[in-house]
């Protein structure tokens, strides 16, 4: 066991102070915060163009139906995540319930993918952001220097907006969350107001004409990358991948998954909530439902201003949503919405960047990075995991043409959904005691349901992001045998030899099973059963939690009671029990023991 990759942390383990400094992030978040924070990252610029790219190119005015089944899918993993969130409330996410569920190996594989994901979509963004920027700047007639032109707005090699976004978002989150925070509510109100007006707008031009007919004739898509599915569906029986019809709708599903991926980073904030195992699965849930009825109502209102000939004529070179208000008359729409693009990828980015903290702080705090990383700053937040995290961001965003793997997010991320699917009834059996403020329904069904919806999703992903995806994983399994296998902190505290007795106090050995313990020459024994002198009763201190006050307990209300309480011991918590028990001091003097 001291040896095996396979070591799982205990749940006590991983929600209390056993070891590393758990819980020493600063509480900030509230259930609000939590929604807040969710939305941020969900909705992003795909909210004002996946559904004008998937009804031109994959489902038709259906993309509709593509939105609820997409929806559906990231509900039943969000439902998993609420209810490990509220077991095993830690900032690192997928990556701590697979610790706790399956074992380090496992814990680490995942994290590596958090790792990918967080760190490639971050600069992915970055870079987008500088797009849109540019793109907004043209639109209001503001001119760009010649000299800057170079260097702006690129899809590939140095870009200034990209660099400077990075490091604004990266000097914020190192100074104190609660500075993001409130820049992050700003924000994300502003862009909920623009999406208002979005549909308002919209829905003004609409005409249900446009949605028919709903499902188009079926035909041969576009060859722009092949699928895990298409080579194998071509393997058996030499068929070939279509557009619209309902394979179409199936088709779209995926992508617009990409645009609801998010609600799982709230989990990342788990030590950051007050009362987070009731919080945080209500912040999950409520921002996923949010992020479903706010896309869906941009579709509706989207492709009914259009239509499908009206998506044709469109210029796919920027934002859909702005080609479409400029083609019914709408110039000023436009406009509105280039700034909804630029702050809500603003959002995106800072969220991102906050969950990539918390993941290397979570895994460095357990000994599989290195143990410097998971150090406070004198701002209570890890610093040190923000700067590299950041760093790191700001050096793929400049040397590596990150927008051709934008797919490997997608795929990291949806990895992660499987391991969250199964460790629900894997904790189920193994730790039936456990307290759950949030119970998945039929928990073995849905996570069944929820793990082949998610690999239908991960098949419906290109064969070349497949490759890197494995490369990946490979270089961290190595990086993991050579270095986190034999830093782990699980490892050291299982190999650490039991403590020797105090000095001056011998230990001595036990009779046999059976036998008589000898007495010292002279000594008589006595007539009644050998006691010590009686003492006052004093339970053992309760293992230690992040709860300290008691209100959360990790035993399940149906479990056996603990031992009886002593009738002289009046007050919840034990941290109080000695104040109660010596009442005020003396006069004039001080407390005795």
């Amino acid at each position: 066991m001291r040896t095996n990759v396979f070591r799982r942390l205990p749940v006590e383990q991983a929600t209390g102070r056993l070891y590393g400094g758990r819980h020493r992030l600063r509480v900030v978040y509230r259930t609000r915060d939590l929604v807040v924070l969710g939305l941020g990252v969900m909705i992003g610029s795909g909210i004002f163009k996946i559904a004008g790219e998937q009804a031109a190119g994959t489902a038709g005015p259906a993309v509709l139906v593509s939105f609820l089944i997409a929806g559906l899918v990231c509900l039943l993993a969000a439902l998993a995540y609420a209810e490990l969130s509220s077991v095993i409330p830690v900032a690192g996410s997928a990556y701590s319930f697979s610790y706790v569920a399956f074992g380090e190996v496992w814990a680490w594989i995942v994290g590596w993918a958090l790792l990918m994901e967080l760190l490639l979509a971050a600069s992915v963004l970055a870079r987008v952001w500088s797009l849109y920027a540019t793109q907004a700047l043209h639109d209001f007639g503001v001119a760009v220097p010649s000299w800057l032109g170079g260097l702006i707005g690129q899809e590939k090699g140095p870009d200034v907006f990209a660099l400077g976004i990075l490091l604004l978002i990266v000097l914020m989150l190192a100074t104190g969350s609660r500075l993001g925070l409130r820049t992050l509510w700003f924000m994300v109100m502003a862009k909920v107001v623009v999406i208002g007006l979005v549909i308002v707008v919209g829905l003004k031009y609409f005409d249900p004409g446009n949605l028919t007919p709903l499902v188009p004739p079926a035909q041969p898509a576009a060859e722009d990358g092949r699928t895990v599915l298409d080579a194998l569906l071509g393997a058996l029986g030499g068929g070939t991948p279509h557009a619209f019809g309902v394979w179409g709708i199936l088709a779209a599903a995926p992508a617009i998954a990409f645009a609801y991926i998010g609600f799982d980073l709230i989990a990342t904030a788990s030590e950051e909530t007050d009362d987070a195992p009731r919080k945080v699965p209500r912040g999950i849930i409520t921002a996923l439902v949010a992020a479903v009825v706010l896309y869906s109502a941009v579709a509706v209102a989207f492709v009914g201003m259009v239509g499908m000939d009206g998506l044709a004529r469109l210029d796919r070179g920027g934002l859909l949503l702005a080609s479409a208000f400029d083609s019914v008359g709408s110039g000023a729409m436009a406009g509105i919405v280039d700034v909804g693009a630029v702050l809500a990828l603003t959002t995106v980015t800072l969220v991102l960047l906050i969950s990539l903290t918390r993941v290397i702080f979570s895994m460095s705090r357990d000994g599989l990075l290195p143990r410097p990383l998971a150090g406070m700053s004198r701002y209570r937040v890890p610093s040190r995991a923000t700067l590299l995290a950041g760093g790191a961001a700001i050096v793929m965003s400049q040397t590596v043409d990150v927008l051709t793997l934008e797919q490997l997010v997608v795929l990291g991320t949806l990895f992660a959904f499987l391991f969250v699917a199964a460790a629900v009834p894997t904790l189920r059996r193994a730790r039936p005691d456990l307290h759950r403020p949030f119970r998945v329904p039929a928990a073995h069904l849905t996570a069944a349901v929820t793990m082949a919806a998610v690999g239908w999703l991960m098949l419906n992903l290109n064969v070349e992001t497949w490759g890197y995806f494995i490369v990946w994983m490979v270089v961290g399994l190595l990086l993991y045998l050579a270095y986190g296998s034999r830093k782990s902190e699980l490892r050291r505290l299982l190999d650490e030899p039991p403590a020797a007795p105090p000095a001056g106090r011998p230990a001595l050995d036990a009779p046999p099973p059976g036998a008589r313990a000898e007495l010292p020459p002279g000594v008589e024994p006595v007539s009644g059963p050998l006691s010590a002198p009686p003492r006052p009763h004093r339970p053992a201190p309760a293992p230690e939690t992040p709860y300290p006050t008691g209100r959360y307990s990790l035993r399940r209300p149906d479990a056996p009671a603990p031992a009886p309480r002593d009738p002289q011991r009046t007050s919840p918590d034990p941290s109080r029990d000695d104040e109660e028990r010596e009442g005020p001091p003396p006069p004039g003097g001080r407390h005795r023991r």
